[in-house]
This record gives C-alpha cells, structure tokens and sequence, in this order.
C-alpha cells in the first residue's frame, strides 16, 4: 500500500523534532564533552590539603612545643653545668687544697641550678627560631639566629618518612617528622615538637611524590 505524502512529511517532522529535542537536552550536552579530555582530568592528582592556609611561607612550631623544647635543653644544660662545677671543685681540692667536699656539692648544686636555668632560656630561643616550609620544590627547614642552618629537601630525594612521638609529644598532641633523603650530606632531615596533624599532612604531602620501587628485578 503506497504511503502517502503528508504522512511521510509528518514522519519526518516528528523524527526531526526528537533529534532537535535530543540535542539541545543536558544529556547529549554533556555527551558532547570529548571522551580524551574527560579521561586527562580524572587522572589529575589530587594535592593533599595541609592545615596551614599558605605553605608556601614559613610557618613557626606551635607554642605548646615551647615547653618540651625547654625541658630538654634543662636538662642537658643542668648536667654539663654540674659536671663541669663538680669537675672543677674536685680539682681545685686534689691541686691546690682549696677547701672540703661540701664546697665541692655546693659548686654542683650550683652548677645544676645555673645550667637549668640557662637551658631553659636557650629552649625557648631555639624554639622560636625554627620554622619550616612546603613548596612547589620541596620541603624546607631552618633553625637558629646567631648560627642559622637553612635545609632544603628536594621532593625527588625523598626516600621515606617516619612520624614519631614520645610520651610527653602525645601528651601535648606533637610529633616529630624524619624525613630520610638520598644522596645528601646528612640522609635525614628532623623536625621536632611539630603539631602532629601538620606532621600527618606534611608526610602525606611528601609522600605523594615517592615513585613505588619497581619489581623488575
């Protein structure tokens, strides 16, 4: 049976009219996207969010860490200022006859307390002058004021990462970050008393850019 001419005109019209509807929905729009450039962007890495705003400045160590800082150096001090005062004492009476051994206990006592104090001062110092940095080039560290030491960590030298924390660091939520490198003088690079999410987000960040070791051999 011969199809006649308005129907085969209203066919076309109907079949125009859902290719136009076809086109212009979200659906083919989003289908037109080209199926290459989709595949680029999903394998775009992802850059680990650190809690700090802007790594790319120095950022100091939290005030919290002031506190192990100053215990340590204490301690250190207040030994080597006792050595050195019972030292000394234990001399003079061997050497010169310059008086009992209470003087020689007194001089340690003092040297104790001379050395803590010291120490104590000296932590704090030393806390205040540490500061560390991530960047588009790697990780960095520096440290001091009279003596400054100024580390730079290439993010192609890193080997590995270690976080560890003693029990007066998890007492104040801190944390210490090696950093274990290849082909530098020292192999390792360590912040102390670090706020232990940065510590976390530091390591994640750094790791991103280890190459997995090849199981070619």
């Amino acid at each position: 049976m011969p199809v006649s001419k308005h129907w085969c005109a209203a066919i076309l019209r109907s079949t125009s009219g859902l290719t136009n509807a076809g086109r212009n929905s979200p659906k083919a729009v989003r289908s037109a996207t080209p199926i290459g450039q989709i595949a680029i962007d999903m394998t775009q890495p992802i850059p680990p969010v650190l809690p700090c705003a802007d790594t790319e400045a120095w950022q100091p160590l939290p005030a919290r860490g002031r506190i192990l800082f100053c215990l340590s150096h204490a301690i250190a001090c207040a030994i080597f200022g006792a050595a050195l005062a019972l030292a000394t004492a234990l001399v003079s009476e061997a050497k010169l006859g310059t008086g009992p051994w209470l003087w020689a206990g007194l001089l340690a006592v003092a040297g104790l307390l001379a050395g803590a104090v010291f120490g104590i001062w000296l932590g704090a110092r030393r806390h205040s002058y540490y500061r560390w940095r991530l960047d588009g080039t790697g990780f960095a560290v520096k440290s001091g004021k009279l003596w400054q030491r100024h580390t730079h960590v290439p993010a192609t030298r890193v080997q590995h990462l270690d976080i560890s924390r003693s029990p007066l660091q998890r007492r104040y939520g801190l944390a210490t970050l090696t950093v274990h490198t290849a082909g530098t003088h020292s192999h390792a690079l360590s912040l102390p008393c670090l706020d232990q999410q940065d510590a976390e987000a530091l390591r994640k960040a750094l790791a991103a850019g280890i190459e997995p070791e090849s199981d070619d051999d």
